[in-house]
């Protein structure tokens, strides 16, 4: 998918944004926050990428941004165009590669592992477990909240994905 103004790529973080949006009117702030809530157990996205970003979705008009200042704080706010819902949608669909990316940093460690002695591996493996663990439960405290935006507003599809990230730490 592209830009249809700029006839450039749009990025993995734009469509994070596209999306975060699409759930709900959200400022720059707002988008970090629901990203912290939600997807940043698999995917990331920094403040530093988000702003600039808007500014590039808002150019090309798949978002349209207005000031709704909180007090004395300025804050922006965007919602979705027709044509930013046409471009996460037709990304939702696109036909190419599925990239899949995991990036471990315990899961590096016990590659390496045999350079320590038997103890030492255990005691990391040990370490990735307990961290698990807290993540399940991490996850499954997000639970209700996941599951009543799927009840009240209909999205079951982050629920089926906090239900996958639940498994994936059990598994582990």
């Amino acid at each position: 998918m592209t830009d249809s103004a700029s006839g450039d790529a749009l990025s993995p973080s734009a469509y994070v944004i596209l999306g975060m949006i699409r759930l709900g009117r959200r400022s720059g702030y707002e988008i970090k926050q629901a990203v912290q809530l939600s997807i940043r157990f698999f995917w990331t996205i920094s403040q530093a990428q988000i702003y600039p970003t808007l500014e590039s979705l808002e150019r090309s008009e798949l978002i349209h941004g207005h000031d709704d200042p909180q007090g004395r704080r300025p804050r922006r706010v965007y919602d979705l165009t027709p044509a930013g819902e046409s471009a996460l949608a037709e990304w939702l669909v696109d036909d190419e590669p599925l990239s899949f990316e995991l990036r471990d940093a315990g899961l590096l460690k016990v590659f390496f592992a045999d350079l320590l002695d038997r103890q030492a591996a255990l005691e990391l493996i040990d370490k990735i477990q307990r961290r698990s663990r807290e993540r399940v439960a991490q996850l499954q405290a997000i639970q209700p909240a996941g599951e009543s935006m799927a009840d009240d507003e209909g999205y079951t599809f982050p629920l089926i994905t906090l239900r996958l990230g639940i498994a994936y730490h059990q598994a582990m």
